[in-house]
Formats: structure tokens, C-alpha cells, sequence
């Protein structure tokens, strides 16, 4: 992998399952309704090709932290415009810290400790093809995976939130985690 961001193979729109996934985890299930995290994304990916010349960094570390800066702007805006707390400069930031804490738990639950520039890469690497998979598995097990492992739900949550028993929302995330694995190592 080169470290120019600018480089066709590192556009910003390859991180577009990852702002997907990070929008679906923050946004309200009540808006859900009414915006679509895709939307968000498509316009996140849209500000970021606009303002690329603007864009410092020389990593993909970097590209995804200064996309998630854009995907929370973009987040806490929608909210407000659905009318929840006009005019709150905290709750644009709170947002924001919601967005990177889950790209933290995202990223922790790849890896433990790996500080080489290589293995950093690699984990960049793997964030993405993580967030692609959870794109092609079905709706409820990828909601009982983001719940539980990024959410850190409980499976009586998980079964409250999908409205499913806890054996329901059990098997939800054990054929979920599987076809993740399948689906992860086909991409090796």
C-alpha cells in the first residue's frame, strides 16, 4: 500500500463501508426512518472530493480521520435539522466523539497493540475489508454484530432493540460472526 491518499487505489470513496457502518452505529434509530446513513456518507464522500486539495495527511489513518471529522459534522447537521437540539455546539461535539470512539472499538476489535508502520497498515486494511463484509450479510445479523461487538450491548439489548427473543438475537450474531469469518477470509 503507498501512503499517498491522493492515489486512485486510496480515494476516499474506498472508505465508503466504513463511514456507512460508523453512521448506521451513531445514528438514531428514530431518524432512521427519516435518513438514510447512506445519504450522510454520499454526501460526507461528495464535501471530501471537493475539498481534497484541503487534505494534509500521508495515510490512510490519517484519510479516515479527517473523513469521520466530516461524516460527525454531517451527522450532528442532520440531526439538528430534524429539530433536536438546535443550536447545541455540545451536541456537535459529542458526536464527533461517539464517531471516533466507534472507530475505536472498530479498529481495537482487529487488533491489540500493533505499532509498526506495516502492521498499521495492514490493520487499515483489514478496518476496510471488515466494514465491506458487514456490507453483504444480512440486515439483523449485521445490527446484533454492530450491537454487540461495537455497541457492547448485551443480548437482552440486542433482542429489545430488534424486538427478538435473546435466542433469536443469539443466532442473529453466531451466523453473523460466521459469515464474517467466511466472508473475511475470502477477501485474504
Amino acid at each position: 500500500m503507498t501512503s499517498d491518499p491522493q492515489s486512485e487505489d486510496q480515494w476516499p470513496d474506498r472508505f465508503r463501508s466504513y463511514l456507512r457502518l460508523l453512521a448506521r452505529m451513531q445514528l438514531d434509530e428514530r431518524l432512521r426512518s427519516k435518513l438514510d446513513p447512506s445519504d450522510i456518507v454520499q454526501q460526507t464522500l461528495g464535501q471530501a472530493h471537493r475539498a481534497m486539495s484541503d487534505f494534509r495527511g500521508k495515510s490512510d489513518a490519517e484519510m479516515a480521520a479527517w473523513l469521520r471529522q466530516i461524516l460527525a459534522r454531517n451527522l450532528a447537521h442532520a440531526v439538528r435539522d430534524f429539530g433536536r437540539d438546535k443550536r447545541n455546539v455540545n451536541r456537535e461535539r459529542s458526536v464527533q466523539a461517539a464517531v471516533d470512539a466507534s472507530s475505536a472499538r472498530l479498529e481495537a476489535w482487529l487488533a491489540a497493540e500493533q505499532s509498526s508502520p506495516s502492521q498499521q497498515a495492514q490493520r487499515n486494511e483489514q478496518v476496510l475489508q471488515l466494514c465491506n463484509a458487514l456490507e453483504h450479510i444480512p440486515e439483523s445479523q449485521r445490527e446484533a454484530v454492530q450491537l454487540h461487538y461495537w455497541q457492547g450491548c448485551t443480548l437482552a439489548e440486542i433482542a429489545a432493540r430488534l424486538d427478538r427473543t435473546p435466542s433469536a438475537a443469539a443466532g442473529l450474531l453466531k451466523r453473523g460472526m460466521r459469515k464474517l469469518r467466511e466472508l473475511m477470509q475470502e477477501g485474504d
